[in-house]
């Protein structure tokens, strides 16, 4: 029986209930960083701010007191609560040691649509986010882009409506469920193949109750060149740098 997608913030909540603390908390330009026990990361919000009103506190606050951010509207409260939540869940889920390491022959942030590549070929596919270096895959296969704030070569997110429920693969950020779009945009895919991917992706088994059909997320290969990379305001790089994708198959 499947679930709502809705419930994946109370799945989420559950999912991370811990008695750790922060022990330090990194908002970089693309990445948000978060050490506890674990490492947990977040794609960061797409727009500056200098009014963040908990800057300097979060340090020693226990993670409990911010994983219900995640049902936050404001989106830095939002992305700090997935990376909390992600240091709680994915270093001790049981997900990842089942999972197949991707070792690409190109770019390692496009390691995923390297790896699917072969079934997607003559396919369509929609892919949610404009991945950097993408446009090399838009040579090989029929691939539409669907983003908030769409470039010439990509539709407008409210493009969703009518591609999502005709295509035969969807590839879609994790960080949908930070901004609230992952509910509506899973229900569109039921009839596609669905990829749910990024480092914001928490490695949850439930998921395939959603209707998640494959989870391609991120293994923290080395912690320390992975926090710099990130304090250093990396983006792609830090899928050369601290962490790896890996691929694991919920349903078929």
């Amino acid at each position: 029986m499947k679930v709502d997608p809705r419930q994946i913030y109370n799945l989420l909540l559950k999912s991370s209930q811990t008695d750790a603390s922060v022990r330090e908390i990194i908002i970089g330009l693309t990445w948000t960083f978060c050490q506890a026990d674990g490492i947990g990361l977040c794609m960061s919000p797409g727009h500056p701010t200098r009014t963040l009103p908990w800057s300097g506190t979060l340090v020693k606050t226990a993670i409990a007191n911010l994983a219900p951010w995640i049902k936050s509207w404001d989106s830095y409260q939002a992305t700090v609560g997935m990376a909390a939540i992600n240091s709680v869940i994915n270093p001790k889920s049981p997900l990842l040691p089942e999972s197949q390491p991707l070792l690409p022959k190109g770019s390692a942030n496009l390691a995923v649509f390297e790896h699917f590549l072969p079934l997607i070929r003559g396919k369509r596919v929609v892919v949610i986010g404009r991945y950097p270096g993408l446009s090399d895959y838009e040579k090989e296969i029929d691939l539409m882009v669907l983003e908030r704030q769409p470039s010439t070569q990509d539709l407008p997110d409210t493009a969703c409506e009518y591609l999502l429920p005709e295509a035969d693969w969807v590839f879609l950020t994790a960080t949908s469920i930070v901004n609230k779009t992952f509910p509506r945009l899973v229900e569109l895919s039921q009839n596609a193949k669905l990829v749910l991917m990024g480092p914001t992706l928490p490695w949850l088994p439930e998921l395939a109750d959603m209707g998640i059909n494959y989870l391609a997320g991120v293994a923290v290969t080395h912690p320390e060149a992975l926090r710099q990379t990130i304090a250093e305001g990396g983006g792609t790089r830090i899928f050369d740098t601290g962490v790896q994708y890996r691929i694991l198959t919920l349903s078929t």
